[in-house]
């Protein structure tokens, strides 16, 4: 994507629209041009499951011995007890805010259900998924809605609560976006399911059915969008007019190079420690808090309070990448994080064409990041403050190693102040919308599921509601062979993981292509081509079968839990994309392997090769120096004094 021209477009759009409109470096986030409430913020990237009544409690980053595991425990058995009183749905968030530009949940639609993966967007009302007679789509990640072979789908027919279509049959929706984007198409009603981790059945719902999409939805790779904000058409509006939970949802990003995190679709017990911010419905039709102060290093920013209400106020939108503030108020901040490194080095941003703000020499463990960077506080009206950590103001710099940028940006002259996701990374945010609230909770939010115990091997979405309307069932998809869901231990390593991968095509014809094949299956799973590597392969008769492993990186010895895990998903889930040309391919089983242990001279090679250098070069040089005496001894031998006796040679004939 052009992104000098989309910046110079939003600045624009911000003099004469209505709306947000905030540029990055990465992503834009958009609002829509059209339509009453359903006008909204997200952003697009420029560039997971068991049955049971098990409920998200959120992980306090403290040691397991801490004192605060006496709440965590208290915490986890109110949730248990909840759990059989209030359902609701919880669900994995998948992808990474920077390397996606947003985060997906899975949601199934249809009966048998149909598949897809939906950006989470807050600032969003609208549901949709790209449909089978969409005449202008993009390739996306599932196969397109096709209400054919639903027996459960209804067209949402014209009335006078809805746009109609020019012939009056159906109802419609149109949406268009800052970033020059849009979405239209026909609105239908189908039974939505929420997976198999969650206690509420299945449910009927109205969402979109798209027709025409152009711009960055039409290069996503998501399939659509999942609207979790104010309005009928929202998904948490109609859940909550159905009494099916309570009006309430909460979100948890996963934190800087890790991704992942979780969801859940109505309430539970509040957190001990969960802080809070009042959010006027009224204010805006934005999910916002009252944000009075920063402070950076306990210093409060010189800022007339007033400045964080401007326009829409503060926003928190998840469909968002980056911060964006009011101009005084960016200009204050970006003084203050400065002033505070000036020990760093400032060098220039990953993209030539915009003037991020850098610096290198912080180190790449994201852990320490505390011990260079400044905390940032945002105070609330109420007197409570959300903390803010290194990682949730700061992006990492593509090029440098080591390096790190600003994660917040001035909002051109637009007055709104504009929260993404890099604000709650590893932070559990709670829409409490009947209390007309918003919760903050600092997390680990990408080991939720592990902490649950909850396994990451893929099940089929819910059936049983399915099986009461439809004699048509698609069988659950299971597990590859090798384990019913398998999960890493916490304390355990990885130093390979293996899969067997068929493909529907002849391996003769797949073998001058078998290092393209590579490179796509590393794009996919996000790792390095050299990280992939070909095993062993066999034919047969139009299929072939390929031994693949996935190695540590480069200079490291194991790969980390959590991005094992999002490749064992990615690969059991078929969640990797490859081109036709490949035909289609089924993950047959898969195993890990612990670092295997090297030979004490493979673990002490340097040293090892450092002592034969050195003792090759003592021995050299003594050699050396022994020919060097050797021939001066023979020098001085062949010097004779004159009248020396000197024993006759004897004369050999010519």
């Amino acid at each position: 994507m052009a992104w000098a021209l989309v910046r110079v477009a939003l600045a624009f759009l911000m003099l004469v629209s209505v709306g947000i409109i905030h540029p990055s470096t990465i992503c834009s986030s958009s609002l829509a041009l059209a339509g009453d409430h359903d006008n909204f913020l997200r952003s697009f990237h420029a560039s997971d499951r068991r049955s049971g009544p098990a409920m998200i409690f959120p992980l306090f980053l403290s040691s397991p011995n801490s004192s605060r595991s006496f709440v965590e425990d208290n915490f986890r058995r109110q949730l248990q007890t909840a759990g059989h009183q209030v359902p609701n749905a919880h669900m994995r968030l998948y992808d990474d805010l920077l390397l996606n530009g947003y985060y997906t949940t899975r949601l199934w639609i249809g009966t048998p259900p149909q598949e897809f993966a939906l950006i989470v967007d807050s600032g969003s009302t609208v549901t949709y998924v790209p449909c089978s007679t969409c005449q202008q789509c993009g390739k996306h990640q599932d196969p397109r809605f096709q209400p054919d072979l639903s027996s459960t789908y209804e067209p949402q027919k014209c009335n006078i609560d809805c746009t109609c279509d020019n012939e009056r049959v159906q109802c419609i929706y149109e949406r268009q976006y800052a970033e020059m984007s849009s979405s239209s198409g026909v609105l239908g009603e189908d039974i939505i399911s929420f997976g198999n981790e969650s206690e509420l059945v299945p449910q009927r719902a109205v969402f979109g059915c798209e027709n025409v999409e152009t711009g960055d939805l039409y290069s996503q790779r998501a399939d659509g969008i999942m609207g979790l904000g104010r309005g009928q058409l929202s998904i948490v509006d109609q859940l909550v007019e159905k009494g099916v939970i309570s009006d309430s949802f909460s979100l948890c990003f996963g934190g800087m190079d890790v991704g992942g995190g979780a969801m859940v679709l109505g309430g539970f017990p509040h957190p001990p420690d969960m802080v809070f911010s009042n959010s006027d419905p009224g204010r805006s039709p934005y999910y916002n808090i009252e944000l009075k102060e920063i402070h950076v290093a306990g210093e409060p920013l010189q800022l007339n309070p007033n400045i964080f209400d401007g326009k829409h106020g503060t926003v928190l939108d998840s469909g968002t990448t980056y911060a964006y503030l009011p101009e005084a108020a960016f200009l204050a901040f970006k003084n203050a994080i400065m002033k505070k490194l000036r020990p760093l080095k400032q060098i220039r941003g990953p993209d030539p064409n915009y003037n991020d703000i850098c610096f290198s020499g912080a180190g790449s463990d994201v852990s320490l990041l505390s011990k260079t960077f400044p905390a940032v506080d945002m105070m609330f009206s109420n007197g409570e403050k959300l903390s803010l950590a290194p990682e949730n103001y700061l992006f990492r710099h593509s090029k440098v190693r080591g390096a790190y940028c600003l994660g917040i940006f001035q909002n051109g002259k637009d007055p709104t102040t504009l929260l993404g996701g890099i604000i709650v990374r590893n932070t559990l945010v709670t829409y409490d919308r009947e209390n007309q609230k918003i919760g903050f909770l600092k997390t680990n939010c990408s080991e939720l599921w592990k902490r649950l115990n909850i396994t990451d091997a893929p099940s089929p979405a819910p059936s049983a509601y399915h099986r009461r309307n439809s004699t048509k069932i698609i069988s659950p998809s299971l597990p590859p062979n090798g384990s019913p869901g398998y999960t890493i231990p916490g304390e355990s390593q990885v130093g390979l993981i293996m899969f067997d991968m068929s493909l529907s095509v002849n391996y003769s014809d797949l073998a001058p292509h078998i290092t393209e094949l590579a490179e796509f299956i590393a794009h996919e799973l996000d790792v390095n081509t050299s990280q992939v590597h070909m095993l062993n392969f066999s034919s047969k008769g139009n299929d072939s079968l390929i031994r693949w492993a996935i190695f540590p990186a480069e200079h490291a010895g194991y790969i980390s839990n959590p991005m094992a895990m999002s490749i064992i998903v990615r690969l059991t889930e078929h969640r990797v994309h490859l081109p036709d040309t490949f035909g289609s391919y089924q993950v047959v089983q898969w195993k890990v392997e612990p670092p295997r242990k090297r030979k004490w001279w493979k673990e002490h090679l340097f040293a090892v090769v450092l002592g034969a250098v050195a003792t090759l070069v003592l021995s050299l040089s003594i050699f050396g120096i022994w020919l060097i005496w050797r021939h001066r001894q023979q020098v001085l031998g062949m010097y004779k004094p004159v009248g020396a006796n000197v024993p006759e040679q004897e004369l050999q004939q010519l």
